[in-house]
């Protein structure tokens, strides 16, 4: 279980986080970041990674966030690996403000693309102004950008 340090007592991912919310079962934990499935999945495989700590959203990383990055990608792909879920058919991205569900930064895997219905393409398509990938978030922090 994760230390309740730098949570918010009102947020749900914290609260997932932290082991206090017993009706989300989370599939991967250690010390930084944990994954559980999302509650509405695009897909057959829609699961989300978030660090422990609370972050609000992509705006409030810089570039030593990105390790933490790295890894909440790398886990995501490692459990999309051990169901038979193929990485290079999968979308990984974040909401942008003012588009994010839940004010905690948390990055989505979503696999197969080929089963995403219309809504779906819509809410996660790729580098638009409401979601962007990982890699174009990372990207945004290595050059001292925000992600908008």
């Amino acid at each position: 279980m994760a230390s309740t340090q730098n949570t918010l007592p009102e947020c749900v991912f914290c609260k997932i986080a932290t082991g206090a919310d017993p009706a989300t079962e989370i599939v991967f934990q250690n010390e930084r970041l944990c994954i559980f499935k999302d509650i509405r999945p695009a897909s057959d495989f829609h699961y989300l990674a978030i660090p422990n700590q609370h972050l609000e959203n992509v705006n409030s990383l810089t570039a030593a966030d990105k390790p933490l990055l790295e890894e909440l990608k790398q886990e995501l792909v490692n459990y999309m690996r051990s169901r038979q879920f193929d990485p290079a058919d999968a979308s990984f991205g974040f909401h942008i403000p003012p588009f994010t569900s839940v004010k905690h930064l948390h990055l989505h895997a979503i696999a197969p693309l080929g089963k995403m219905g219309f809504l779906s393409r819509m809410i996660f398509k790729p580098n638009t102004w409401w979601f962007k990938t990982d890699e174009a978030i990372m990207q945004s922090i290595t050059n001292g950008g925000t992600s908008q």
